[in-house]
Order: structure tokens, then C-alpha cells, then sequence
């Protein structure tokens, strides 16, 4: 079974970076898009930032400018945050599809302290 691991978390202050990471456990024939989601506590899901498998991104609107999404040819999949707000503190949540299937990531934590 293919999971998808994330790395990256962690904390930081305001106006600071982090880069998180998404990665297929095994080769996965065919990836198409892949995203992030982040919750944040008492809040629902909200998607972050997508990438389709011909490179075409889109960002929510509270991240554009700031988020920068990626994918290598090995589907490694990564999200460059910068400038860093308090409201950016959520569980960040990485997923794949390939075909019909959808696959998730474990979350990791982002803390952006004021």
C-alpha cells in the first residue's frame, strides 16, 4: 500500500520559513494531482495549494504570495511557506491521487508563534 509521508514541520516566529515535504512511500504508476490541505483547531479543512502532474499551481487566496508549491519527477512533493503569520498555525495535510485513488498524508504540525 503507497502512503505518503510528510516532513518539515515544526516551529517558527512570525515572518519566518519552513518547507514541508510530501514523499511516496513506493512508486506509485501514475500521480496526478497533489495538494495540501491544512486544519487548524475548531476549524475545517482548508485547501492550501494544488499541483497538477503538467505543473499547472493553485493557491487559496490567504496564501498567495507567500506559498510556493513544487513536485519533482519522482512526485516528491514540497510547499515553501514564507512570511509566516500566526494564522498559518493548522496541521498540514498532503495528498495524491492517482486514478481513482486518493491518498493522504499523516499531517504535520506548523506552530507560528506571534
Amino acid at each position: 500500500q503507497v502512503q505518503l509521508v510528510e516532513s518539515g514541520g515544526g516551529l517558527v516566529q512570525a515572518g519566518g520559513s519552513l518547507r514541508l515535504s510530501c514523499a511516496a512511500s513506493k512508486s506509485v504508476f501514475s500521480i496526478n494531482d497533489m495538494g495540501w490541505y491544512r486544519q487548524a483547531p475548531g476549524k475545517q479543512r482548508e485547501l492550501v495549494a494544488t499541483i497538477t502532474s503538467g505543473g499547472s499551481t493553485n493557491y487559496a487566496d490567504s496564501v498567495k504570495g507567500r506559498f510556493t508549491i513544487n513536485r519533482d519527477i519522482k512526485n516528491t512533493m514540497y510547499l515553501q511557506m514564507s512570511s509566516l503569520k500566526p494564522e498559518d498555525t493548522a496541521v498540514y495535510y498532503c495528498y495524491a491521487l492517482s486514478g481513482t485513488l486518493l491518498i493522504w498524508g499523516q499531517g504535520t504540525q506548523v506552530t507560528v508563534s506571534s
